[in-house]
């Protein structure tokens, strides 16, 4: 994902915190061509694995998610951060978000994840795992078999592919930031 990486470099910023601020063309402006290669490049990495189902949490994984089940062929479903009033059968946890620094509910009806279903999380970042750990619960309450997750950045320094290692799932990230000391992007080598 040489493109994916030079973009970061060219257009991301380093806010202090350890904040990677790439909303020109990730997270809130977004490069429908740049979104294209990556859910390609998640479709080689997960080649191996039966997938029906991708899933991620609103709203800035909805984009990458939704472009890879178009070309996968499959349904994607978004856990909502807000318990909408006409949902009732619903799984549900809390996860605590580092960018926002505050806890949230997370749902997603029982109708669109259930035991038959073998998921591919698909999100814009992994830093501490806090998201990711979010969709395991929910996984494991329907029963639904993770195949793995893929991440468009990691940030290596906040240790989130540990704690999903350690609970043996798959990760694939497509760049990996080593470091953002002094606001500085450091890109991890292959």
């Amino acid at each position: 994902m040489r493109e994916l990486k030079a973009r970061i470099l060219k257009d991301g910023r380093s806010l202090p915190g350890g904040i990677l601020k790439v909303d020109s063309f990730i997270n809130h402006q977004m490069d429908p061509y740049l979104m294209r290669q990556i859910a390609v490049e998640f479709i080689r990495r997960f080649a191996s694995t039966k997938v029906n189902k991708i899933i991620t949490i609103e709203a800035s994984g909805i984009a990458p998610a939704v472009i890879l089940g178009l070309l996968m062929d499959v349904p994607v479903v978004f856990a909502k951060k807000k318990k909408p009033s006409t949902m009732d059968n619903m799984l549900a946890t809390t996860v605590y978000s580092f960018t926002k620094q505050r806890n949230y509910d997370v749902v997603v009806s029982r109708e669109y994840l259930s035991a038959n279903d073998h998921v591919l999380f698909i999100d814009d970042f992994l830093a501490n795992g806090n998201a990711a750990r979010g969709i395991v619960e929910l996984c494991e309450q329907a029963g639904a078999t993770l195949e793995g997750m893929g991440f468009i950045i990691e940030k290596s320094f906040q240790h989130g592919r540990e704690r999903l290692e350690e609970m043996n799932i798959r990760v694939e990230s497509l760049a990996v930031v080593e470091s953002l000391d002094n606001c500085q992007i450091r890109l991890m080598e292959e």
